[in-house]
């Protein structure tokens, strides 16, 4: 199978089908790791710079929560959806097609005349990363027996990180410089995006899914994305768990999800396969990532709330002092990778990563708020090295159990169970948080200003968040221990060296 256009017999000739198949493959993911690294950096830039915009576009609280959380909503739900047209269709032209969405919502977003307009445009982004996010994954699949794939790791590892150290900081700059704006954090990335686009389409052929009815599955696919769309947005923009639109929004949602289970089990190309959780690899590797989707998205979103307001950092110092996490993160993704694709054992990796997780979370528990640096930056590589032993090999090994047919339902259904589980993590968390601020502080649980307080208050509200932080991932720390015990119970199953 040719992957790359003008690649003749004799340039090939005398190197190994292994060193051909790894040159194809870097070609590939040129393309597909620019277009991840501009949908990351933009999405992580536009965070610092969206406070602006929502105050130049005249909008209020609800609009702000709203342009946070629209690209969110719209990426977990869409995951399992390009995962399974990609089993379907052409991956070539729906990767294309991502990219497109992207670049027509990052555009749309940097001309909105007002909140509406930008949470629209947001929402469409979204459905664009979920689509490189879904894809890529796919495609490395495809092109790479499960025996080597771990080998790539950490070049999508490597990927994340840099978009996520150097996304704030692109924002902030772009943001503040006078002749740019907010608005040109979206359009920056464009340019980038088209030119991955122009790199995937010379390098990028894959062969079209055969022996199937290609057929769309319309009716569950439209109530998995209601259905799913109810619960996101409860946790993400519901603040009183008690209320009557709690009582709506998991109603609908219970109901509608109940009504897709019995389509899906009479459609011929269902949505989401329920035949794929027959097999227990598959089962427990989609609920291992649930709770480890809580620490991997979840945990880090409050660091640096705790280097701001228990240690006094600035916006900008508490989003370095994060990094810990992130080069263990990358460090961990690689090595294990490798060591996979050298040896052919993954499980190991599982278990010592879920419990590096626990014990990180467990030791930033016990960090004080007068403390060295490094006393906290340990605890959070360990964490960033918990998260990247388990993130992709979980992926992986639910891959391995499927036939190529399924593996863009199970690798976009391990994806989705990531990416809900941070966003149920981040809302529980916050719930916590709120609750242990209001037991040590009291008063409304608005988040103070430390420097508009006086040096005789500020002491009590930095030992007071200290304290609340720190319970909260105490808190936590059961839920990587959990996921632990689930991929305990997973048996190892020696990968295939095959597509």
């Amino acid at each position: 199978m040719a992957l790359s256009r003008g690649v003749t017999d004799e340039s090939l000739a005398g190197d190994s089908a292994e060193a051909v198949l790894h040159r194809r493959v870097i070609r590939v993911l040129s393309g597909l790791l620019l277009g991840m690294f501009v949908s990351l950096l933009t999405s992580s830039g536009v965070s610092v710079a969206l406070p602006g915009a929502i105050a130049e576009l005249g909008g209020d609280q609800t609009g702000y929560a709203w342009a946070v959380t629209a690209p969110l909503l719209t990426l977990a739900i869409s995951l399992p959806l390009w995962g399974k047209l990609s089993d379907l269709f052409n991956k070539r032209v729906l990767v294309q097609s991502a990219y497109v969405i992207f670049v027509f919502g990052a555009l749309a977003a940097a001309v909105a005349p007002n909140v509406e307009v930008l949470v629209a445009a947001r929402l469409v982004e979204g459905v664009g990363v979920g689509g490189l996010a879904a894809l890529s994954q796919v495609i490395i699949a495809v092109l790479v027996p499960p025996r080597q794939r771990g080998r790539y790791s950490g070049y999508f590892a490597t990927t994340f990180a840099a978009a996520t150290i150097c996304g704030p900081l692109f924002g902030g700059v772009v943001a503040d410089a006078a002749l740019l704006g907010w608005r040109w954090c979206f359009c920056l990335g464009v340019p980038f995006a088209l030119l991955s686009l122009v790199i995937l389409r010379r390098t990028l052929v894959l062969p079209r899914p055969t022996g199937t009815r290609r057929r769309i599955d319309w009716a569950g696919a439209l109530l998995f994305t209601v259905a799913v769309a109810l619960l996101l947005i409860w946790l993400t923009l519901v603040d009183d768990w008690l209320s009557w639109i709690t009582v709506v929004l998991l109603g609908c949602s219970a109901l509608l999800s109940v009504v897709f289970i019995r389509v899906e089990r009479r459609a011929l190309q269902p949505v989401v396969p329920l035949r794929l959780f027959r097999d227990k690899t598959v089962t427990l590797t989609v609920l291992a990532s649930l709770f480890v989707g809580v620490v991997q998205m979840a945990a880090p979103a409050f660091l640096g709330q705790y280097f701001q307001l228990a240690l006094g950092a600035s916006p900008t110092l508490s989003g370095l002092m994060t990094t810990p996490t992130v080069v263990g993160l990358v460090v961990a993704t690689t090595v294990s990778g490798l060591a996979i694709a050298h040896f052919g054992r993954w499980k190991l990796w599982l278990l010592i990563g879920g419990a590096l997780m626990g014990l990180g979370l467990v030791f930033l528990g016990a960090v004080p708020s007068d403390t060295e640096y490094w006393r906290a930056a340990v605890p959070m590589a360990l964490m960033g090295l918990g998260i990247g032993m388990v993130m992709q090999n979980l992926v992986l090994a639910a891959q391995n159990q499927v036939e190529a047919d399924d593996l863009g339902a199970v690798s976009s259904l391990v994806s989705f169970s990531r990416s809900l589980g941070g966003t149920l993590g981040a809302s529980a968390m916050g719930a916590v948080l709120s609750a242990r601020v209001a037991h040590y502080l009291g008063g409304s649980g608005e988040v103070p200003k430390l420097e508009r307080l006086s040096e005789a208050s500020r002491g009590p509200v930095e030992e007071g968040y200290s304290q609340a932080i720190a319970d909260m991932y105490l808190w936590t720390a059961p839920v990587a221990f959990a996921a632990l015990l689930l991929m305990m119970c997973i048996k190892e199953v020696p990968l295939r060296k095959s597509v």
